[in-house]
């Protein structure tokens, strides 16, 4: 598990978000929902996607607890907000440094964040930054497919101890 580090820009996205945890776990049906509609975004810079999430402040520094929430939102890049489709949002990612790890289907996604978050983030040198985790769903990305590829990307800053 060896990420390659980009400092990322600030991004203009539109999309929808749901509120959602572990437990009860709604990101297939804000994707049923986003992926009818993604043609009627303007302005789209490419055809990649945006699968992101918005963790409270402390939600990883307490133990883990599978039904806390946070926000999920599906989402495209834009050039601006000039035209946001009905019931549509805006949010703009705030650029930093991300570590980006290439992700293949043929683990199973609870194992993968299991292992980046037990083993790799602690030995890392690395902490999380308060900003928003996204998994880059580009041209290698296919839902339910055991050969499906994407990019995870984890907001980190240097360790200060």
């Amino acid at each position: 598990m060896q990420p390659r580090f980009e400092i990322s820009p600030a991004k203009n996205l539109i999309g929808l978000k749901v509120e959602t945890s572990f437990t009860n776990n709604q990101t297939g049906l804000l994707w049923q929902t986003f992926m009818p509609r993604r043609n009627e975004i303007g302005h789209t810079l490419h055809s990649n996607l945006f699968s992101l999430q918005v963790y409270p402040p402390d939600y990883f520094s307490q133990a883990f607890d599978p039904s806390r929430t946070y926000l999920k939102w599906a989402l495209a890049e834009v050039l601006n907000f000039d035209a946001i489709p009905q019931g549509m949002e805006s949010f703009v990612l705030v650029g930093g440094l991300y570590a980006v790890f290439d992700y293949k289907a043929t683990i199973p996604a609870p194992v993968f964040f299991q292992q980046l978050y037990t083993n790799w983030l602690p030995q890392s040198g690395y902490a999380l930054d308060q900003r928003p985790h996204f998994e880059l769903l580009g041209e290698k990305y296919k839902k339910d497919d055991p050969n499906s590829e994407e990019e995870v990307w984890i907001p980190v800053k240097l360790k200060t101890d």
